[in-house]
């Protein structure tokens, strides 16, 4: 099959687009073949290489994937050839006290398809774990349903499940033009939240007020935390949706009101974030880290997608041997949502 994958780590330069051996599912999983597959920081981190981390080389990438069951291991029941599926990207043991109790983003042994030893979606054909096989939204193209799996399932963990944001409470999202802001924007405004976000261009801000944010920053030209205080009457909001990191981790603190609740996964732009703590215990502040979410509450979002109350965000399809252009222009913050590589039609 024609796949992307790396050698060695390093910047994009490194991804080369190929032919690799067609994967071997075993018997508990599903080959499909990959219609759609969408990039996240992710697919760079680990084409960079994680301190501590060992990524198995070489190394296909990709995470969000959609396509067409092909072939199905002879304990999986669910799923038949022919069937437009997109994939759960969490992978779990399943036989630990997290997996069993529906908290599979907690399992020790948790990672993503495409993450550290398991090859993903930049190819022709994947092989996944049969659990892991979700039906396709029937009004979603593959393009469109590629881009929902991490960046919606990250943003309704943090959202949801873990600062339980309600109705009428203000939440900043920083960075709108991400996946999994635009993600965030969308969420939040499903419950009822009022959406403050920041951007660095008009164009993306405008993008971000068609999806529901009520207030836009622009934080090239505009102090984010004089203008969220300004939005809010000085109070600050009660959430703030982390996710770029050291640039804008101090002033997420201090954009927060009293007893407001911080939560945090990823760190985009450096991890050593400054932290007064004076802020946190004189405010009383929380602070949440986030990592994905269960395969429940992916199921459990496909209903909005089905009743259109939730979208994709996608902002450019590529072909598949466009990954290092691509990968480069996620790079340097030039999409707003997702960037979608598609393979070539296979011929088998």
């Amino acid at each position: 099959m024609k796949a992307v994958s790396f050698e060695q780590h390093g910047g994009p330069e490194v991804l080369r687009y190929g032919e690799v051996p067609d994967p071997q599912p075993r018997a508990d999983e599903v080959l499909v073949e990959v219609k759609a597959c969408a990039l996240n920081h992710l697919d760079v981190w680990i084409r960079r290489g994680l301190p501590g981390v060992k990524v198995k080389l070489p190394h296909i990438g990709g995470c969000d994937i959609a396509g067409v069951v092909r072939e199905v291991g002879e304990l999986v029941d669910w799923v038949k050839p022919g069937e437009r599926v997109l994939i759960n990207p969490g992978t779990s043991c399943g036989h630990c006290e997290a997996c069993l109790s529906g908290d599979d983003n907690l399992c020790p042994r948790y990672s993503t398809i495409g993450g550290y030893q398991r090859d993903g979606g930049l190819a022709e054909l994947v092989a996944v774990p049969g659990a892991n096989v979700i039906p396709m939204p029937e009004n979603l193209e593959f393009s469109e349903a590629a881009a929902v799996p991490l960046v919606f399932l990250t943003a309704w963990h943090m959202l949801i499940t873990r600062v339980q944001l309600k109705p009428g409470e203000d939440v900043l999202v920083q960075a709108a033009g991400s996946g999994v802001g635009s993600a965030a924007i969308q969420i939040a405004r499903l419950i009822g939240a009022r959406v403050i976000t920041t951007a660095s261009s008009e164009e993306k801000l405008e993008k971000a007020r068609e999806l529901g944010a009520q207030e836009t920053i622009n934080y090239r030209e505009q102090n984010f935390v004089d203008e969220v205080k300004r939005l809010t009457g000085k109070k600050g909001v009660e959430v703030v949706f982390e996710h770029t990191g050291e640039e804008t981790w101090e002033g997420s603190i201090l954009s927060l009101a009293r007893n407001g609740r911080l939560v945090t996964c990823g760190a985009t732009s450096g991890y050593a974030g400054r932290t007064d703590l004076r802020h946190v215990f004189f405010r009383q502040l929380t602070i949440y880290g986030s990592t994905m979410g269960s395969k429940a509450e992916l199921l459990h979002l496909m209903k909005y997608f089905r009743s259109g109350q939730l979208r994709p965000v996608v902002d450019r399809v590529m072909p598949l041997e466009a990954a290092a252009e691509a990968q480069r222009a996620m790079e340097h913050r030039a999409q707003f949502g997702k960037i979608v590589l598609r393979p070539q039609q296979r011929e088998d």
